[in-house]
């Protein structure tokens, strides 16, 4: 097996074996509709075998690994978003990394990038612990939540316009189901924030006429039903994290 069957014991796994399953985009845009919670919606998110490539790839690394990791079993599925189901703060990515989140089972986790950020994190009282490093190690998100615009790990780290789109429905549920409790979402990167215009339209959000250029510390002011939301642009995810105050 190239990858966790859902219900098998993982730390933290959100599916079961009766969990559906997205094969194509309509079925993506039908499950993601349909989810009636963010735990729910993680679930169908983990998963989606909806882009033949991404599946492909995330299995075949999954299954040759890198030599550090040989003695590891890789998650090898879709990583959904993790942490506090009612966020003041979202954090949105690009993509899980091959043999981080891919490998981990957790978003940002397990490569360096989930290095600097947890302890950012942590630094700022949005996580109980500055590491980490595997599902099931304890860390916890104190009001945040981190999740990613594609949600397979893509070969070269790029995934094609059409594998963000299939993708885009998980995203906007997501969104949409945070909107109530979310105050700042942090875009980390030129590719999150292009991702993020479309979901935050999508989940009902009051954007500006025009989207706005992405650069380091752009602030851009939205609204959810009247509720004020800050949208904010960054291009290294431990430098400028909101404190809980925020």
């Amino acid at each position: 097996m190239d990858y966790v069957p859902p219900g098998t014991g993982w730390p933290d796994d959100p599916a079961t074996p009766d969990t559906p399953v997205a094969h194509d985009p309509a079925e993506v845009a039908a499950l993601a509709a349909g989810s009636a919670t963010v735990a729910e919606l993680a679930a169908r998110e983990s998963v989606c075998r909806a882009c033949p490539r991404l599946v492909a790839w995330r299995e075949e690394v999954a299954r040759v690994k890198r030599r550090a990791f040989a003695q590891e079993t890789y998650w090898g599925r879709p990583v959904a978003g993790w942490g506090d189901d009612k966020p003041r703060l979202l954090l949105l990515g690009l993509a899980p990394a091959a043999h981080g989140g891919n490998r981990t089972g957790r978003i940002f986790t397990g490569d360096r990038s989930g290095d600097w950020l947890f302890a950012s994190l942590y630094r700022t009282g949005w996580a109980a612990q500055p590491t980490s490093v595997r599902a099931g190690d304890g860390q916890r998100l104190l009001g945040a939540r981190v999740a990613a615009a594609v949600r397979c790990a893509p070969p070269a780290n790029k995934p094609t316009p059409e594998e963000r789109a299939t993708c885009s429905p998980w995203l906007a549920r997501e969104i949409a189901l945070c909107a109530g409790s979310v105050r700042v979402l942090v875009a980390l990167g030129g590719y999150a924030w292009q991702a993020c215009w479309p979901a935050l339209r999508e989940a009902g959000y009051e954007l500006p006429r025009s989207r706005p250029p992405f650069g380091h510390g752009a602030e851009v002011a939205l609204a959810y039903e009247g509720r004020p939301c800050t949208c904010w642009a960054a291009t290294t995810p431990a430098s400028r994290t909101p404190s809980p105050a925020a």
